[in-house]
């Protein structure tokens, strides 16, 4: 059995890796200072003997009993509602936060994986994205607080591994979906679903011709796990490669809905990436692999969710 520590571990992904480390017969100490995260998350991750819970803010320094043999960093506000909402906040949990966390996966000769985005790629030039690509960001816009922060995590990670030989993953997560995502996140998925169970009108930005490649979150735990037990640095890519414009997307929730739903065009979001799509080529060569869950199958288990909450 392993002891594990993941941060964020109340929120939507960390969730899901909690329960599916706890499944595998491991031991789960989850942080999260429920910021975004929810105790409803992990209500019943908590009768289970492996499971503890800190409530603590990552940004102040942590100090944790015993050994740990893997630091799974997922602590972060992921939506761009969010983020922009609480910019200073989001900074620092990605970068003294980051600091915090590595410096006591060193002192426990623990793995250290650290969650990034496909926000480091801003809105990119190359297409689709693979991880050699330095991306093209807006350094004070208003997207910059989480893009800039999961850059300097990446740059904080591979500073300790070289200064310090610290055993560091780097994961850039792309577009991920599905049940427990915070219900009024602000995120295109959950708008869309909120709006199409209400019959109220269905919010598109731009034309929505812009594009996104969404990951089931089994799929997505799924690489994460593999990622952190491979002997691969990163950073690599995790995410779905088939590529769906926003109005595709609106248009199969509102048929998986039997929504009477009409589209309303509003303007695009200041530095709103134009397409994403990851190269899977590295995820696939050095973990063996790639998601299996199709756009439709998922979304239709995170509508029968959103029903249900």
């Amino acid at each position: 059995m392993k002891r594990i520590l993941v941060t964020g571990g109340a929120g939507f992904i960390g969730n899901h890796l909690c329960e599916y480390l706890l499944n595998k017969g491991e031991s789960v100490v989850c942080v999260d200072d429920l910021s975004t995260g929810s105790k409803e998350n992990i209500k019943d991750l908590i009768k289970n003997k492996n499971f503890s819970f800190i409530d603590h803010n990552v940004i102040e320094p942590i100090k944790v009993k015993d050994n740990l043999d893997q630091v799974y960093h997922l602590a972060s506000r992921a939506s761009p509602p969010n983020y922009q909402s609480e910019p200073v906040h989001t900074m620092l949990t990605n970068a003294i936060g980051t600091n915090n966390l590595i410096k006591l996966a060193l002192e426990k000769d623990a793995v250290f994986l650290f969650a990034s985005t496909s926000e480091v790629y801003g809105d990119p030039e190359q297409h689709p994205q693979k991880e050699t690509y330095w991306g093209k960001i807006n350094p004070i816009g208003l997207r910059s607080c989480y893009d800039e922060s999961k850059r300097f995590g990446e740059a904080l990670c591979m500073a300790y591994m070289r200064k310090h030989n610290a055993k560091v993953r780097i994961a850039r997560i792309f577009n991920t979906y599905g049940p427990k995502m915070q219900i009024d996140d602000g995120r295109v998925v959950t708008n869309l679903i909120n709006q199409a169970l209400n019959n109220e009108d269905m919010t598109i930005y731009g034309g929505g011709k812009q594009t996104r490649s969404f990951c089931y979150v089994d799929d997505m735990v799924d690489g994460i796990y593999k990622m952190m037990n491979s002997n691969f640095i990163g950073p690599v890519n995790l995410g779905n490669p088939d590529e769906f414009s926003v109005l595709e997307l609106a248009n199969i929730i509102k048929r998986l809905t039997n929504s009477k739903s009409k589209f309303v065009f509003k303007p695009l979001p200041e530095d709103d990436p134009v397409r994403r799509r990851p190269d899977i080529g590295l995820a696939k060569k050095e973990l063996g692999w790639e998601p299996k869950v199709k756009l439709e199958e998922g979304l239709k288990k995170t509508v029968e969710y959103f029903k249900k909450h």
